[in-house]
């Protein structure tokens, strides 16, 4: 049996442990160490730049950090995550403050609340859905859950905010899963009928359908996709893909908004791909 001082001293280095392995989780509880971000990150928001990232859950723990120096790299405007806890997304904008002073605002589109994903207590679990950053303010925010979600709550987040200098309708959404195409059809038609009520509008999120997909076809009557050549119609190896699995499920639809050069980035904190895109201000403000 351990003498009084011999137990003090194994409590003493198990909270030391416990700050080690906990404390730099948080952006207020000690932050981790970051390495230089890689040469040409965007250091400072880009004014034109809109981004979408389905940051995936589960994908296990201590991501955060990670994905915050992934946004970071790119630094866009605006971004869409889907599959986001609320907790998760706290820390991913703490990190982005105060590693790398990026400040943005957020706005949550939370479709469940679920504690075997997002963890809480389990009378209280944590928030899961959708959630925009954005450098600038949002208002007029709104939340839709979709009357079908399939076989999980999905659900689509809209709000307003400045693009390039001008306010813009931003859409986020994460459609149901990929055998249920069925399901999608009727959430396209709920999300389409809400972006026709804009004449400039940016849709962005994981529609975890392929650019062919019948189900798509409201959307691409309103706004094509950023990606250069890639139709319903395109045929095979037109589309950049946007998965681990080699397929293209995420889009960045603009409407009455004029395309730039147009990005997918792989990352080892996510199943899906980092896009983005930067619009061509010169048409798009004129």
């Amino acid at each position: 049996m351990l003498n009084r001082g011999a137990r003090w001293a194994v409590v003493a280095l198990t909270a030391v442990c416990l700050v080690l392995l906990h404390g730099a989780g948080a952006p207020n509880g000690g932050l981790p160490l970051a390495e230089p971000l890689p040469s040409g990150a965007a250091g400072a928001p880009v004014p034109d730049r809109v981004g979408t990232w389905n940051i995936c859950n589960p994908c296990g723990s201590g991501n955060d950090f990670g994905r915050a120096t992934e946004i970071a790299t790119y630094a866009p405007q605006v971004i869409a995550l889907q599959e986001a806890c609320v907790r998760d997304v706290e820390r991913i904008r703490g990190y982005l403050e105060e590693v790398h002073g990026l400040v943005y605002r957020v706005e949550y589109g939370t479709v469940l609340r679920n504690w075997n994903r997002c963890g809480g207590l389990p009378w209280r679990p944590g928030g899961y859905g959708q959630a925009i950053l954005s450098a600038a303010p949002m208002t007029d925010r709104v939340s839709v859950a979709y009357p079908d979600g399939g076989s999980e709550a999905r659900g689509y987040l809209a709000v307003t905010t400045l693009v390039g200098g001008r306010p813009v309708r931003v859409f986020n959404t994460h459609l149901a899963e990929r055998r249920q195409a069925e399901v999608r059809a009727g959430q396209v038609r709920v999300l389409a009928a809400a972006v026709a009520r804009h004449d400039r509008a940016i849709v962005l999120g994981d529609f975890n359908a392929v650019p062919d997909a019948p189900e798509l076809g409201p959307m691409w009557a309103l706004a094509p996709d950023t990606d250069p050549g890639c139709r319903p119609d395109a045929g095979a190896g037109a589309c950049t893909t946007t998965t681990d699995w080699d397929r293209k499920f995420d889009y960045v639809f603009l409407r009455g908004i004029t395309p730039g050069p147009h990005h997918v980035r792989p990352s080892p904190y996510s199943d899906h791909h980092l896009l983005y895109t930067d619009l061509n201000r010169a048409q798009a403000l004129s």
